[in-house]
């Protein structure tokens, strides 16, 4: 009925603003649902390279330019340096930017003049160990003070193959000479001779200082290091740390470094003597670093005897075996040493 109103009244001279005013309705809704005119049609979209740009180069200003840049006077210089060149002696063809993108999107002849730094992929540390004192594995944690921003640093070297800690030393800094400090009397205790013993670690400052490489090759240890940003090479250490962290009465924060080194005291004892470890058959680090895994194995195969013996109904799928000796230990299993592994086993 309004549009019927409004046609009435602009039909008897009114105007359509006046109309839409006097009835109420806005006149942009009135517009929209009787266009005076169909809409005109829209161009067809021009695709972004067939586009012309008014002030872009002509082509005889493409080639005077391009013809510029590659003569001998200018075939060594930068477009910056042509660009000002020009300037200086009251020329001016284009713009820099121009003149790069003539070069390098239409003819690519803008390039890096140096030759840019490759640096190959680390090598994958691969390190086995078949017996104690073949392959330590060594790193810094650090714990937590009385205060904030307080920290004391524990170093800890533990062999691979027993899982033994061979060597702690707690500080109040992280240092090189500490480091060194630790590994000959370490190295000293175990007995360890030369070309023995690989020694792996991360790429920490003190890892891969200078001072504790000439100490390594005086003593006839080789070194080895994690790839970069791949804490995955050193999962022993890493290991151990969690073990540590993760213990019941850790405190999380000590009042004292006396206090951090009789807990770390107490802790190192626990692990070493009396810990049972899954990766060695359920045997404590000291069992398999002494040499005592065979005997025990044995043992413990007796009294697995005995017992079915005594009470053969509760046995009823044979004689029970006691957790496997210790294997060989690694860093980064080969993927053939594997298939091989699998192999033997089926």
């Amino acid at each position: 009925m309004i549009d019927t109103a409004i046609a009435e009244l602009t039909g008897g001279g009114l105007d359509t603003t006046a109309a839409c005013a006097a009835l109420g309705r806005a006149r942009a809704t009135h517009y929209r649902r009787h266009p005076v005119a169909p809409p005109k049609p829209r161009r067809a979209p021009v695709p972004h390279r067939e586009r012309h740009q008014p002030a872009a180069l002509s082509e005889s200003e493409r080639e005077r330019v391009l013809g510029v840049l590659h003569g001998d006077r200018f075939a060594d210089a930068s477009p910056a340096q042509v660009w000002a060149t020009l300037l200086d002696e009251g020329t001016y063809l284009c713009s820099q930017r121009t003149m790069y993108r003539l070069l390098e999107r239409e003819h690519g002849h803008v390039t890096d003049r140096r030759n840019q730094a490759t640096h190959p992929p680390r090598v994958r540390p691969e390190l086995s160990a078949t017996r104690p004192n073949e392959v330590w594995s060594w790193d810094i944690t650090k714990l937590k003070g009385p205060t904030k921003w307080t920290y004391y640093y524990l170093y800890v070297v533990i062999d691979i193959y027993s899982r033994y800690v061979v060597g702690w030393m707690l500080a109040d800094r992280e240092s090189s000479e500490l480091a060194k400090t630790l590994f000959t009397q370490t190295v000293k205790k175990e007995g360890v001779k030369r070309d023995q013993l690989t020694i792996h670690a991360d790429r920490g400052s003190s890892m891969a200082s200078k001072p504790v490489a000439f100490l390594l090759a005086d003593l006839g240890i080789t070194k080895s290091h994690s790839r970069p940003r791949v804490s995955n090479d050193n999962p022993y250490s890493e290991s151990n740390f969690k073990t540590l962290k993760y213990c019941p009465t850790f405190p999380g924060a000590f009042s004292s470094l006396a206090d951090a080194r009789m807990f770390c005291a107490d802790f190192f004892t626990t692990y070493n003597e009396h810990h049972r470890h899954s990766g060695i058959g359920l045997m404590t680090p000291a069992m398999v670093h002494t040499g005592q895994a065979e005997e025990i194995h044995a043992q413990r195969a007796d009294v697995l005897r005995a017992a079915q013996s005594a009470h053969p109904e509760r046995f009823l799928r044979g004689t029970p075996k006691p957790p496997s000796l210790p294997e060989p230990s690694w860093i980064n299993k080969p993927a053939e040493q594997t298939d091989e592994t699998e192999t033997a086993a089926s």
